[in-house]
């Protein structure tokens, strides 16, 4: 599994949830198979764009959202670096 994959499906579940929808409804909404919606929230699968759009319309968010933590996930990698010792001698 990829780790985009897994934050998706999160968020995807998240969303869902606060939309109050079940995975059927979820997979009656957007007429793809409950089995697809599982794995899609499990972080097996991911849908393609056309079928990720479709998802955010009926959870009544934008695409962008969907990724949202995959984004704070990217930062908070990123911050994990070793910040650069300052240069001798050289003005900061």
């Amino acid at each position: 599994m990829f780790p985009l994959y897994v934050s998706l499906g999160k968020q995807i579940a998240h969303f869902r949830r606060k939309a109050g929808l079940t995975q059927e409804e979820l997979a009656e909404e957007t007429n793809y198979s409950v089995d697809f919606i599982g794995l899609v929230e499990r972080g097996v699968n991911a849908p393609t764009v056309k079928r990720l759009a479709e998802i955010a319309d009926v959870l009544g968010v934008e695409v962008w959202q969907l990724f949202k933590s995959a984004e704070s996930t990217a930062t908070k990698t990123h911050s994990k670096r070793k910040p650069h010792p300052p240069s001798k001698g050289g003005k900061v």
